[in-house]
């Protein structure tokens, strides 16, 4: 089979988890558009390119990041890679919703009870899953035999990142220190996931996918109340 012909087989399979969210939203009749959820969608495999720009920055630096010391490992994992992606998803979010909230007309409808909290958190869990999509592609292209393990793991860590990094935008405007402190939750959650990966042994390996799922459930029940106390409210 040919590299393209992978590429698209390993993007269909990333696709995976992102379907099952928009599924979940149409059948919970969640008044969230398919505009916005595409729109969304396509941030978040955007949010790919500034993080690889920031990575290779900080590789081509030299420093911390070129030693094989336990600070290089760290700083390696927590800043150059689990940094990186999270605020580079933290940039395209803040100029999604700030889109949503100016230029689409239907967003005025479809946030009259719902919070802005809880947009911003699904448009980061959809983001995140966006986010997993290219990266599992690109990635699994290289390492075809890894692209099931990052569609069940690597997706569902990025999208509950994803939520957190969504929901620090909203909580910045009414505390910063809590936003930041959320911010920094998703950054320390990828960096742990990432961390866990690199150590041998199948407990590790275990724990990872624990923590991915974990902090996706946890995102998926915080959408889906505030989901259900908005349609409540209606």
């Amino acid at each position: 089979m040919s590299s393209v012909g992978v590429f698209v087989i390993l993007l269909f399979i990333s696709s995976v988890p992102a379907i099952a969210v928009f599924i979940w939203f149409r059948i919970a009749r969640y008044p969230f558009s398919l505009p916005r959820f595409s729109f969304s969608l396509l941030a978040g495999a955007a949010s790919f390119f500034p993080a690889l720009f920031f990575q290779n920055i900080l590789a081509a630096g030299g420093g911390i990041f070129h030693t094989m010391d336990k600070w290089g490992l760290a700083a390696e994992i927590f800043i150059r890679i689990a940094f990186t992606e999270e605020f580079s998803r933290l940039i395209v979010l803040v100029i999604l919703l700030f889109a949503i909230h100016r230029f689409v007309s239907a967003a005025r409808t479809e946030q009259a009870f719902i919070s802005d909290s809880t947009v911003a958190s699904a448009a980061g869990l959809i983001a995140g899953l966006g986010f997993a999509i290219l990266e599992s592609a690109v990635y699994g292209a290289s390492n075809p035999g890894n692209a099931l393990l990052r569609t069940f793991t690597a997706a569902p860590l990025h999208g509950a990142c994803g939520f957190r990094v969504g929901s620090s935008i909203v909580m910045f405007r009414e505390n910063p220190f809590m936003g930041l402190f959320r911010f920094l939750s998703a950054v320390v959650i990828h960096g742990v996931y990432n961390f866990m990966l690199v150590i041998p042994g199948l407990f590790s390996s275990v724990t990872a996918i624990l923590i991915a799922l974990i902090a996706l459930a946890s995102s998926v029940q915080a959408i889906r109340g505030g989901m259900n106390e908005g349609m409540e409210n209606e």
